[in-house]
């Protein structure tokens, strides 16, 4: 059996009418779905005006949508450099060393370089130069001291102080109330080439339990 086609041209009336609806329909639902996109597009513009007046002129965001807060980085900090002088510096202060002789027999032993005049130590004494940092080794083993003497020397030769003042306690609490302590800070200072001078402290500043050093500039 054959399939009869309808041609065109033998459309009737009513097939007419039905097509001409469904071409209205479309061309409304088209003009709808314009009106919509047009009032989406207004509101959009109305809130971005309304926004512009309420809180000024702004700066867009870049297109990644969020904004490039750049820290500026710390310079980079040499401390392996800082331990090994560290390191050196204490290697150089020996418990074994003998400078004694260096040592001046006065009212409490002090010391000063032969280069220097004798009454540098009197003036360390009377409080000459101002005191610009000090150093507490109370209660620190033997090398925990030298480790912090060492320390401290560098920092204040990079400070530029000149005056310290080191506590090293009058060794009352040492094994037969012998100060240890005393005697090797003024060995590890006598072989410091940044000291230039120490001298046993006045009483107000600590007596025999501290020193006043000089560093060299």
């Amino acid at each position: 059996m054959t399939a009869r086609i309808r041609s065109p041209q033998r459309l009737g009336m009513a097939d007419l009418a039905t097509l001409r609806q469904s071409l209205a329909e479309r061309e409304r639902q088209r003009a709808e779905a314009l009106a919509r996109e047009l009032a989406i597009r207004a509101a959009e513009e109305r809130a971005r005006r309304q926004f512009a007046d309420a809180v000024g002129p702004v700066t867009p965001l870049p297109a990644a949508g969020r904004s490039e807060h750049r820290v500026p980085q710390p310079a980079p900090l040499p401390r392996q450099r800082e331990a090994d002088e560290r390191a050196a510096l204490a290697a150089t202060l020996s418990d074994e060393v003998t400078v004694e002789s260096l040592l001046l027999t006065d009212d409490g032993l002090s010391f000063r370089r032969s280069n220097l005049g004798a009454d540098v130590v009197s003036q360390l004494r009377r409080g000459r130069w101002a005191i610009q940092a000090e150093l507490d080794l109370h209660g620190l083993r033997s090398d925990e001291a030298r480790e912090r003497l060492t320390e401290f020397l560098r920092d204040c030769d990079k400070r530029g102080a000149r005056c310290l003042r080191i506590v090293h306690g009058k060794g009352h609490g040492s094994p037969g109330r012998t100060p240890v302590l005393k005697a090797k800070v003024q060995r590890w200072l006598a072989q410091s080439g940044d000291v230039l001078a120490f001298a046993q402290a006045s009483a107000h500043e600590g007596g025999a339990g501290a020193l006043i050093v000089l560093l060299g500039r």
